[in-house]
């Protein structure tokens, strides 16, 4: 029998080498992230009494070692914690809406400067707007911006209602069909973001947390190249933009030249540049409306 943890960086540890054998990609940071949940605090504080060697009372085992044995059946870390961190924002998340990720925190940084490159009071939209992730941080970090986003499905809706409630961000959040949406806009939007569903269809996702948990309405690009659901959000976007408004618009890695070549062969576009992640992965594509 296994002898329990004496001290929290004992257990932190153990869950650690535990989430790396069954192939968690962030195994340091989902085991301190449990902890810092369990404990009520955070990360720093975690591995400060990590660094100290403070004892692990039975309390805290007892809670933490349910989340781990949660989380090497691979339910999603933020599904765990009903948070997810983005950018300066920790937004709740949970079952019904898609966890934001780091990659694109990187689309979040390209609509971010194209909405402070056009003065102080930018008008902003992101279509497909899942927890809010992208349009909350575009408030928070451009102050000044009318940001307005919107979703189709209603518990995802709900998540960015939440989510705009407790960061206190003023941002405009609708339920409704992103390639009709804002028809009060039209032709009046500086730069339009969207983070939308783009996976091909028959693409089955690696990660069973993408697989089995995110919600399938907002994967599903409704195509074989993926691309059906993309390219009909940037015809709504082209019709919401002012000329010369820009689009910021997520994709996968397999997509940075397929998008880029749908988008110029509409005609609606000029500029059409393709931006890797921090991976180095093509990520994001911006474009110019003509």
């Amino acid at each position: 029998m296994r002898t329990a943890p004496a001290t929290l960086h004992d257990a932190v540890s153990r869950a650690r080498r535990s989430f790396a054998d069954e192939g968690i990609a962030s195994p340091d940071v989902d085991a301190v992230e449990l902890a810092a949940f369990a404990l009520g605090t955070d990360t720093d504080d975690v591995r400060r009494r990590m660094v100290l060697r403070d004892p692990a009372d039975a309390g805290f085992l007892d809670t933490y070692g349910d989340l781990v044995e949660e989380r090497l059946g691979r339910v999603p870390l933020q599904h765990l914690t009903g948070r997810a961190h983005f950018r300066r924002l920790t937004l709740a998340v949970g079952p019904g809406v898609f966890v934001p990720r780091p990659e694109t925190e990187v689309v979040a940084g390209l609509a971010i400067e194209a909405a402070r490159a056009v003065g102080d009071a930018p008008l902003v939209v992101d279509l497909c707007t899942g927890s809010g992730a992208i349009a909350l941080a575009l408030k928070d970090e451009v102050p000044g911006a009318a940001v307005h986003a919107v979703e189709l499905s209603d518990l995802a809706h709900g998540w960015a209602v939440a989510n705009r409630e407790r960061t206190g961000l003023d941002v405009d959040v609708r339920l409704g069909d992103a390639t009709v949406a804002f028809d009060d806009l039209e032709g009046t939007v500086d730069v339009v973001v969207s983070n939308p569903p783009y996976i091909p269809d028959g693409a089955v996702p690696l990660d069973p947390e993408v697989r089995d948990h995110d919600p399938e309405v907002a994967l599903y690009g409704r195509s074989a190249d993926g691309l059906a659901v993309p390219l009909a959000v940037a015809a709504r976007a082209a019709v919401l933009l002012r000329p010369g408004g820009v689009l910021v618009m997520e994709h996968a890695d397999s997509q940075g030249e397929s998008l880029p070549r749908g988008l110029r062969a509409t005609g609606a576009w000029a500029e059409v540049v393709d931006h890797r992640d921090l991976s180095g992965r093509p990520r994001a594509t911006v474009a110019r409306r003509r």
